[in-house]
C-alpha cells in the first residue's frame, strides 16, 4: 500500500506539499505542482490513512449541497428534503448553485472539500460529457479519500451512493399515456442537451413510440432550457415545424407551463386542439387552467433519501443505489385528440 512518502517521492516534492494539497489546504500551491501530486495520488491508488480520516470527519459539521438553482421548484422541493435530514441531525447546509455550468460544479467541490465539509450531495443531473465526468468523478473520489462522504441524485458516473429518479420510466409513462389517448403527431419539449436528465427522458419517450408503432423525428424534438420561457419558446418552435401536432409532453412542469401560455396566447386550446403533458408534478401543476398531467417523483422524499445517504456512518461493503419510481398523473391538459 502506497503511504505519504511514495506519493511525494513519485511527485518529486515534499511529504508536507502532498498533504497541503490531498487536504485542500488553504495555503496556495501552483496549479502545475497540485495536477503533479494528483496524478501520482492517482496512480499509486494512495489512501489516506483510515485514523486520520476518522479523526477528520469528527471535527466536520456542514454539509455542501451542489445544486444546478435552487430557485428551481425540482430544486427547492428537494432541497427541502435536504434540509430537513441535516437539520435532524444538527448540520449546517451550505447551498452552491452552478447553474449548469460543470466547470462551477468542479470549483465547487473544491471549495468544499477545502472547507472540510462532512458530506457533499450532488443534487443537479449528470452530464452527457465524458471528459467534465471524469475530472469531476476524481475529484469526488480525492475527496472521499480525506473522509468526506458522496451522494448523488441522478444518473452520474460517480461510484458512489446515489438516489436515481426513474427518469427514463418516466418519460415512457407519459409517452404511453399520449398514444394510448390517440395521439400520433407529438411533440417534444426537451430540457438542455448535455444533461442525463434530458437524455434518460428522452429515451423513455422515445421507447413509447416504437413500441406504438411510431417514431419521434428530429423535428419533433426541440431543446431548451429547464424553465418556463424555454419552455414557451420551444413550444413556438414545435407548433412551426409541425402543424399537425396535436400533443407535447414537456419534460419538466416549468417548460409545460411556458408551453400552455403559448397555446392560449395562439388562441389553442387544451386539450380541446392539443394536449399538454409535464414532468415532476410540481405544486404550480394542480394551479394552472387547466390542472397539468404530468409524471410525479417523489423529489421532497428524494431529498430526504439522499442526504440519509450522504450522513450514514459506519463503514460499507459498496456504494448504495436507491431507485424513486414514478408515477403517471392525469389531469384536465390531455385528452383525446379531436376525430
Amino acid at each position: 500500500m502506497a503511504t505519504l512518502a511514495d506519493v511525494a517521492r513519485r511527485a518529486g516534492v515534499s511529504t508536507a506539499t502532498v498533504s497541503r494539497i490531498i487536504n485542500n489546504s488553504p495555503k496556495p500551491v501552483a496549479d502545475a505542482l497540485r495536477e503533479r501530486v494528483l496524478a501520482a495520488v492517482a496512480e499509486l491508488q494512495f489512501v489516506p490513512n483510515a485514523n486520520a480520516q476518522q479523526l477528520a470527519r469528527a471535527d466536520r459539521t456542514a454539509v455542501g449541497v451542489i445544486v444546478h438553482d435552487v430557485s428551481d421548484p425540482y430544486f427547492a422541493e428537494i432541497t427541502r428534503g435536504l434540509q430537513r435530514v441535516a437539520t435532524d441531525h444538527g448540520r449546517l447546509v451550505i447551498i452552491c448553485n452552478s447553474y449548469r455550468d460543470p466547470e462551477r460544479e468542479l470549483a465547487y467541490v473544491d471549495l468544499l472539500h477545502a472547507h472540510q465539509t462532512a458530506a457533499i450531495v450532488l443534487a443537479g443531473s449528470g452530464y452527457v460529457d465524458a471528459p467534465i465526468t471524469a475530472r469531476l468523478d476524481g475529484k469526488l473520489r480525492l475527496y472521499q479519500s480525506t473522509g468526506g462522504r458522496v451522494s448523488v441524485i441522478g444518473r452520474h458516473e460517480h461510484a458512489g451512493d446515489a438516489v436515481v429518479p426513474e427518469n427514463e420510466p418516466g418519460g415512457y409513462l407519459a409517452g404511453d399515456a399520449l398514444y394510448r389517448l390517440g395521439h400520433t403527431a407529438i411533440g417534444v419539449i426537451a430540457g438542455p442537451r448535455h444533461l442525463t436528465t434530458t437524455t434518460d427522458r428522452l429515451a423513455g419517450l422515445r421507447r413509447a413510440a416504437k413500441e406504438h408503432g411510431h417514431r419521434l423525428g428530429a423535428r419533433q424534438v426541440v431543446y431548451a432550457d429547464f424553465d418556463r420561457n424555454g419552455g414557451a419558446a420551444a413550444a413556438a418552435t414545435l407548433l412551426a415545424q409541425n402543424p399537425g401536432l396535436t400533443a407535447i409532453a414537456a419534460l419538466n412542469d416549468s417548460m409545460a407551463v411556458g408551453a400552455l401560455a403559448c397555446l392560449r396566447e395562439r388562441g389553442i386550446d387544451v386539450p380541446g386542439e392539443m394536449s399538454l403533458i409535464g414532468f415532476d408534478d410540481m405544486p404550480i401543476s394542480v394551479d394552472v387552467t387547466p390542472p397539468l398531467s404530468t409524471v410525479r417523483l417523489p423529489l421532497e422524499e428524494i431529498g430526504v433519501r439522499a442526504m440519509t445517504l450522504a450522513l450514514r456512518e459506519g463503514d460499507r461493503d459498496g456504494p448504495l443505489v436507491e431507485h424513486a419510481a414514478a408515477k403517471l398523473v392525469l389531469r384536465g391538459s390531455t385528452g383525446a385528440p379531436r376525430g
